[in-house]
């Protein structure tokens, strides 16, 4: 199936929630789907998608071609002013994108369909299912991808429907058991879902695309069949789930212009792989806290040290705060880089899936969001574990204890501690050398090999990304017919 120009003849319009953990495996599916001949139109909120014209040259709202398909970009004009006082308030930014958005959108579809490329299906991912219910309005099919892992999906959906019995405010420590998943402590339960979470309208937004799971026709997952392997099959029984995943280790593709198509909001630094080939082989210890988490001052100081005195090289990402965050900005202690000397990288942004394939590479220090630790599982790269909040906690707890990939330095938030460089360094030598640092690198290969199997031809994930867009495409031509015979 190929495209003809921009008349393509199936159409997926894709609307991502505007942030870089959401946007960046929306674009990968985007790619994928492309890449099988489909016309893909990426969109988010334009105060978000001007920082990814701005970092990303080859973003257009024109059609690219890739693969044997079409990309392009079309960004929801959302209005919102970061400089004024409320510009930080995610809450009320919830709550502005979706009163936009259910005006917005349907008249973008709307315009499509003047121009000959009506949309075919609509693709959500979490925090935003308000396009589900515009689907269903437009009589459009729609599918969800889910960028968390089907662990976290299997938490919010007994919670939801009341199939299990979470922490309360009078037994806040309460352990949860579900089908098919390990017993968990109060404090790996997707932070969300505690009643001492302050990220209330966060929950409100994923919880509500729950009460909406009988709009879209599949629930894609960012995850491999294999990986959780008992739960994806337990979940399949009860809702239409699909693994697609890991997204971003299909093969690439590049564009007429010699560029891979990409939303990244950061420009990364100069020089990160020559460094990296400066290093011997396992030698360096990558740390990053993806785009959003910011620690406090004091435990920068202290996982500064931490490296220090562990004596290992390291790069490290240390970044400005995200556009709308509302953290302030973080620095390393006076001194530090000239004592470090060339043991240490320090950057605002860099490269990360060449940064965990580089031979250099030891582990991975992370905060545990579910593109990093998939990324770091299907690459090979051990784990230091270090969440924060969320899905994070309980990601942490599958690298460590299921996955055996990874050890923990942090439990999240709710332990509401700094963690002492003495502990740092320890966790660093641990994962570093010796018999602990071995077992994590052999279990961390094998699972390497096990994704790349499922995104390789006849793979599980290769072979559900396929039958649903025959499912689309079957939808489409369904939807034609049915018009054709009504005039």
């Amino acid at each position: 199936m190929g495209s003809q120009g921009e008349k393509a003849p199936i159409h997926v319009f894709m609307v991502s929630f505007p942030g870089q953990g959401h946007v960046n495996p929306l674009i990968r599916l985007g790619k994928r789907l492309a890449a099988k001949g489909i016309f893909v139109t990426l969109s988010t909120a334009e105060s978000h998608g001007f920082q990814m014209k701005k970092v990303n040259k080859n973003l257009s709202d024109k059609p690219t071609p890739y693969g044997s398909g079409m990309i392009r970009f079309k960004f929801i004009d959302d209005g919102w002013d970061y400089s004024k006082p409320e510009g930080n308030d995610l809450g009320l930014y919830i709550q502005h994108l979706e009163s936009v958005g259910k005006q917005v959108l349907p008249q973008m579809i709307e315009e499509e369909e003047k121009q000959g490329r009506p949309v075919s299906c609509l693709i959500n991912n979490a925090f935003i299912p308000w396009v589900s219910d515009i689907a269903e309005t437009l009589g459009i099919p729609s599918a969800v991808l889910w960028v968390q892992s089907a662990a976290s999906f299997s938490c919010y959906y007994h919670y939801m429907h009341q199939l299990a019995t979470f922490p309360t405010e009078s037994n806040p420590q309460l352990q949860l058991q579900l089908p098919g998943m390990p017993l968990l402590k109060h404090d790996e339960i997707p932070s969300f879902l505690h009643p001492a979470s302050p990220y209330t309208m966060l929950k409100k937004a994923i919880l509500g695309q729950f009460e909406k799971l009988s709009n879209p026709f599949r629930i894609l997952m960012d995850t491999f069949h294999e990986l959780e392997l008992d739960l994806v099959d337990q979940l399949s029984k009860i809702c239409p789930i699909k693994t697609v995943g890991p997204l971003f280790m299909y093969p690439k593709l590049i564009s007429p212009n010699g560029n891979d198509i990409r939303g990244d909001y950061f420009t990364s630094d100069s020089g990160i792989i020559q460094w990296l080939d400066s290093k011997s082989a396992s030698s360096v210890v990558y740390i990053s806290f993806g785009s959003i988490v910011m620690l406090k001052q004091e435990q920068i100081d202290e996982l500064a040290y931490g490296l220090l005195n562990s004596g290992v090289n390291f790069l490290w990402v240390v970044k400005e705060p995200s556009v709308g965050t509302g953290y302030l900005p973080v620095k390393l202690p006076d001194g530090f880089l000239d004592k470090a000397g060339d043991r240490a990288k320090i950057v605002q942004w860099c490269p990360q899936e060449q940064v965990l394939a580089h031979p250099s590479l030891s582990c991975f220090l992370t905060h545990c969001g579910w593109n990093s630790t998939m990324e770091a599982i299907s690459i090979g790269t051990p784990i230091i574990a270090f969440p924060q909040w969320g899905d994070q906690v309980l990601d942490a707890k599958y690298l460590v204890d299921v996955f055996k990939v990874g050890i923990q330095l942090c439990r999240g938030e709710d332990e509401n501690r700094i963690i002492p460089r003495e502990e740092v360094e320890k966790c660093v030598r641990e994962a570093t050398s010796g018999a602990k640092a071995a077992e994590m690198k052999e279990n961390a290969l094998k699972w390497k090999t096990v994704a790349e199997d499922a995104v390789a031809d006849g793979g599980s994930s290769q072979q559900n990304l396929q039958a649903f867009i025959d499912d689309i495409v079957t939808k489409c031509t369904a939807e034609k017919f049915k018009k054709a015979s009504l005039q």
